[in-house]
């Protein structure tokens, strides 16, 4: 991928994580990728309109997956896609925690374990330092 692609799609993003809203800022910690939303193998292009600014738990959790099962209803949804949703649509910041709004949010927060441990113990520094 082109270095200039590569800088498109993180100011875009504004140099966070579209899906954990995990600022760049602690990149030395969770490096930052280019992330394919419909994975090469299934047909997805290496196209700005298909690639989101992950950081690299959300990219190895997401993984090839368009798909995830809602743990309430135990529904195959699809997955958050940050071309096509709004991410206020479907979470909200409460303090460190990101609280889904919609099954597609329950589903893309349960699959990427948005409020793992660690994720709550980095967004709170974070907060704490006033960085988030």
């Amino acid at each position: 991928m082109s270095a200039a692609l590569r800088k498109l799609v993180r100011e875009r993003a504004g140099s966070r994580c579209e899906y954990s809203r995990l600022p760049e800022l602690v990149s030395h910690l969770q490096p930052f990728h280019l992330e394919h939303i419909r994975p090469r193998c299934h047909g997805g292009t290496t196209s700005l309109p298909n690639l989101a600014w992950a950081c690299s738990r959300c990219n190895a959790l997401k993984g090839p997956n368009l798909s995830g099962v809602d743990p309430d209803s135990n529904r195959v949804l699809r997955l958050f896609n940050p071309r096509h949703d709004r991410w206020d649509k479907h979470f909200v910041m409460n303090r460190a925690r990101i609280e889904p709004l919609t099954a597609r949010g329950r589903t893309t927060a349960w699959l990427l374990e948005f409020n793992d441990p660690d994720r709550l113990f980095i967004r709170e520094g974070l907060l704490d330092l006033g960085l988030l």
